[in-house]
């Protein structure tokens, strides 16, 4: 048992009028008598909790009610732990042992007696494509133990290839998981959909490539098509896209405007695929200003779509 589960044990047992004592968590954890007293010392200096002992019932009291600790009925914490099931369920990862057993263990602790997180939060991701459990263990080792990994890649377009990755870092991008690695095959940074991974394998040797903590490839541009930015793209939007763009944020770097009712957005972009589909959403209330070749391809997209429907 961890020190969160033994000091959640003791609260709930002074919330209760039971006057514990470091007795109380030798037999409750097996534990020694010198852990059970750095237990009871943690509550009351690092948590602040206002003990006292009370000589004649021989146990701990709080002097001041109501005392919570701090991670206890947190709504933050109902949210943080509800969006990781959701996104393990999303994911193809529902079902891990260890994610519902760290799942009830918490639920347990900071939320006893109450509703299932699973009943409170509703989430839901659009395209998802399921990741294998291996594979999703197998990336984790990888990065983890800065192993060099092998696995076969499945293209948007369907084509397959063997790739040998130094592992980087793990994604998350709108509900999908990615994993950024040094790809030997192309010799760069590549960015991996784990739903199109499979066969993996880890290997003997040490991954040579690593990630600065102050490199900027991930963020530096706009969308999950990374790396350094090609130019800055200007957008202007109006009537019901100006109204809705106005309170978003898409990139760190973006700028952005008003010019009348009209909302004029400034973003660095590295691919422009991610980009387009954008634009286009907000059809004819979106317009690119700037740059020109942009401009021409959403031109050139916007004819094809209109002669498909003019059929």
């Amino acid at each position: 048992m961890s020190t969160l589960e033994r000091i959640y044990f003791f609260h709930t047992r002074i919330q209760a009028g039971r006057y514990p004592n470091t007795s109380s968590l030798v037999r409750e954890f097996e534990i020694s008598p010198a852990t059970a007293h750095r237990d009871v010392a943690y509550l009351r200096d690092r948590l602040l909790a206002p003990l006292a002992f009370d000589r004649r019932r021989n146990g701990y009291y709080y002097t001041d009610t109501p005392f919570h600790l701090p991670f206890e009925n947190s709504p933050s914490l109902v949210l943080l732990l509800g969006l990781l099931g959701s996104m393990a369920r999303q994911s193809g990862l529902a079902g891990l042992t260890e994610l519902d057993d760290l799942k009830d263990r918490i639920q347990g602790l900071v939320f006893p007696g109450q509703r299932d997180l699973h009943d409170l939060l509703y989430c839901e991701w659009i395209e998802m494509e399921e990741v294998d459990r291996r594979v999703f263990r197998d990336v984790l080792d990888s990065l983890r133990q800065q192993r060099r990994m092998t696995f076969r890649y499945r293209s948007g377009t369907g084509g397959t290839s063997e790739r040998t990755v130094d592992p980087l870092k793990l994604v998350s991008y709108q509900g999908r998981w990615y994993l950024l690695g040094w790809c030997h095959l192309r010799r760069e940074r590549r960015l991996f959909h784990l739903g199109r991974v499979s066969a993996t394998a880890l290997l003997a040797e040490t991954a040579d490539h690593g990630l600065a903590r102050d490199d900027d490839w991930l963020t530096a541009s706009f969308g999950i098509f990374k790396g350094p930015p090609r130019y800055r793209v200007t957008i202007r939007f109006t009537g019901k896209a100006a109204r809705l763009v106005r309170h978003q944020f898409w990139h760190a770097e973006q700028e952005m405007h008003t010019e009348g009712d009209d909302v004029i957005m400034t973003l660095p972009v590295a691919d422009d695929r991610e980009i387009m589909m954008k634009v286009l959403q907000f059809g004819a209330d979106a317009r690119v200003l700037a740059p020109a070749e942009l401009r021409h391809r959403l031109a050139a997209e916007t004819r094809r779509m209109a002669a498909l429907y003019g059929k």
